[in-house]
């Protein structure tokens, strides 16, 4: 696996690491990277656990230097490959526990929120979707993925205010299932795939298709009516017509 993701496969889990050595920028190649790794785990391995190896972040979100190049072509071709990258976890047969142990901005976010289980360790990190405080509207796939896994009072807060959210308060609003101390975080994720080792796995996928059908329909819709590349210049002119605050 190239350098910024890492892929292992030991008694049926797969672990999937990010570790670009900096602060795990999405950035088009990283993302295509995840996914030929999830690739790797659907053959291999039986349940996944996706985790960051860089202390403190777990990914600072989409590469804010394409979107600053002006260059849509390039913008369109980075935010369509995360939006089908999370929709591909929204469905993904085995199992995902996806680890957050540090900042998770909005691409990191969508990644977490599309896995089964979300572990949390407590810690003064960060997770959200913060596109309005800094002149992004949220695309609509991302609310999708929201709306599916978040209390609606939450969800509201998250998308139309850009609030970010330490692990509790994650917690509460359905960013995360679980959180514990820093140094319990590998009892708590082995405790977690020996429960999961235990589940019908033919089974689960079944459960979660018919679960997220609606969900990852309206994503499907979504992806194809806002990112393609007369919506998102359209949109760009949209945004540019607002005056920004000085």
């Amino acid at each position: 696996m190239p350098m910024g993701v890492s892929f292992e496969v030991s008694d049926g889990v797969a672990r999937i690491g990010l570790d670009d050595g900096k602060v795990n920028v999405m950035s088009t190649t990283m993302l295509g990277e995840i996914g030929a790794a999830f690739d790797r785990a659907e053959k291999e391995a039986e349940i996944v656990v996706l985790r960051s190896a860089r202390p403190g972040i777990f990914s600072a979100g989409f590469d804010l230097k394409v979107f600053a190049s002006g260059d849509a072509a390039k913008s369109l071709e980075m935010v369509r490959a995360g939006a089908e990258l999370a929709l591909r976890l929204m469905s993904f047969p085995h199992p995902i526990v996806g680890v957050m142990e540090g900042h998770a901005f909005p691409m990191g976010a969508f990644l977490l929120l599309a896995c089964d289980v979300r572990l949390g360790a407590r810690g003064p990190h960060r997770m959200g979707l913060n596109e309005v405080a800094i002149g992004i509207a949220p695309p609509s796939f991302a609310i999708e993925l929201a709306r599916s896994r978040l209390h609606p009072a939450w969800l509201s807060r998250t998308v139309t205010l850009g609030e970010m959210y330490e692990p509790e308060e994650a917690l509460t609003a359905g960013f995360l299932d679980r959180v514990v101390a820093p140094e319990a975080v590998d009892k708590a994720l082995e405790e977690i795939v020996a429960a999961l080792r235990a589940i019908h796995k033919p089974s689960h996928a079944t459960a979660k298709q018919r679960l997220r059908q609606p969900a990852t329909d309206a994503m499907r819709i979504a992806i194809d009516r806002e990112l393609t590349m007369a919506a998102y210049e359209a949109s760009n002119r949209a945004r540019s017509a607002v005056a920004m605050p000085g």
